[in-house]
């Protein structure tokens, strides 16, 4: 008789510790995956053409987002609209979570945010104000740009190569503290009202929105902490990946405007493809070859002086005698322009030594040759004319002009 075997009890098995963040990385990848199979299903691999160039705009309520938005449109040299993501949510669900200073879900809003990057009014650049606002998002866009990438380089050397450009992507961040963002929320707010006030008075142009954070101060303190606490930390991880810009917006909209200027301004090797990069980079740099100019122009006047005494007084005899007197009379324009035919040019030195002088002097000199046909003889019988060549020398002398306050 065969007895049954007796209960053996598996052993316990725990789950290995999973922290938040692991978590919202993989439902990144699972909500990644489903928005990129569905934009491939519905547009095919060879229209997923993203911008070129990305900026990111980021900051805490009250930073001046909308106010510098032009700025940096200005100085990148974009021109559709930004892409403010909180108006391309509008359902209704997601206007009662941002009435109450919260924040949509991360699977609606990369979704439409993916989607609207492929407008073909962005090709070349968009601003995206307001994302990405969570880890998620974050992890999200990671993704986004690692398949940027991937087209790139899979396209690179083919037909499609400007269709997939190298991705640029730059992060903006405006920072104010909460003091200052929840009086300028409150102040926006007592500005709208007074706005649509006047519009219901009126009946003129049309109401703006109005946000219950910007009526209440505990509402925009809120809506402070929901930054700092959320969108603050996805925003600052990301400078572990593209360009980050800090921007100290507390001050006058001019003090912010130069403190982005200095932060964006152009950088070739970080923007060009690689390639084209290569091949530009051989052509120097103006603000390299200016280093030593002035260095360069003593030791070549000293060595005019030294080496060839003879033509270099020539060269300052003629410019005394015959050029100055002509320039002062054009000090009101700041512009003189010379002809002469004077042999003393036909010598390529003579001709540098003419720039280098004025040059020194404070002037900006160019010199060109134009060569003019003369009729010298012409031949009855057969109607033939004969010409020489007359070498004119155009000079152009520019300098500082002198204003005249006319009245």
């Amino acid at each position: 008789m065969r007895h049954p075997e007796p209960h053996r009890t598996e052993p316990h098995r725990t789950e290995p510790h999973r922290r938040p963040a692991d978590l919202e990385i993989k439902d990144a990848q699972i909500i990644f995956r489903g928005v990129w199979e569905g934009l491939l299903e519905e547009f095919g691999e060879q229209e997923l053409r993203f911008p070129k160039e990305l900026i990111l705009l980021g900051g805490a309520p009250g930073a001046g987002k909308g106010t510098q938005t032009r700025f940096i449109m200005d100085l990148r040299g974009l021109t559709c609209e930004p892409i403010v993501v909180s108006s391309l949510l509008n359902t209704p669900q997601a206007e009662k979570i941002k009435a109450q200073g919260g924040m949509v879900g991360d699977r609606e809003v990369i979704g439409i945010v993916f989607r609207e990057l492929l407008s073909p009014e962005y090709r070349d650049g968009a601003i995206l104000d307001g994302f990405p606002r969570t880890t998620v998002q974050v992890e999200c866009l990671k993704l986004l740009i690692n398949k940027m990438n991937e087209l790139w380089r899979k396209h690179h050397e083919t037909s499609l190569a400007r269709q997939f450009r190298k991705p640029t992507i730059h992060v903006v961040i405006l920072f104010v503290e909460e003091k200052v963002s929840i009086d300028r929320q409150l102040i926006r707010g007592r500005e709208i009202e007074a706005y649509n006030r006047e519009v219901e008075d009126t009946g003129i142009g049309e109401k703006k929105e109005l946000r219950p954070t910007d009526l209440d101060v505990e509402a925009a303190r809120r809506r402070y902490q929901v930054f700092k606490e959320q969108t603050w930390e996805a925003l600052t991880s990301l400078k572990e990946h593209f360009f980050y810009h800090y921007i100290n917006a507390q001050g006058p909209i001019r003090e912010v405007e130069q403190n982005i200027l200095r932060e964006m301004q152009y950088q070739s090797s970080l923007e060009l493809d690689p390639l084209t990069y290569d091949l530009l980079r051989h052509v120097p740099l103006s603000s390299e070859i200016l280093v030593h100019a002035r260095q360069e122009l003593v030791h070549r006047l000293d060595g005019y002086a030294i080496d060839d005494p003879e033509r270099f007084r020539s060269v300052l005899e003629f410019i005394q005698e015959k050029l100055m007197p002509i320039v002062k009379r054009h000090a009101i324009t700041g512009l003189a322009m010379i002809n002469t035919e004077t042999h003393l040019l036909d010598d390529h030195e003579a001709v540098a030594m003419l720039i280098d002088i004025f040059s020194e002097r404070g002037y900006h000199a160019a010199v060109d040759i134009h060569r003019i046909e003369v009729p010298e003889t012409f031949d009855l019988q057969s109607g033939k004319i004969r010409c020489r060549v007359k070498k004119v020398y155009r000079i152009q002398i520019r300098f500082p002009g002198s204003e005249i306050r006319r009245g």
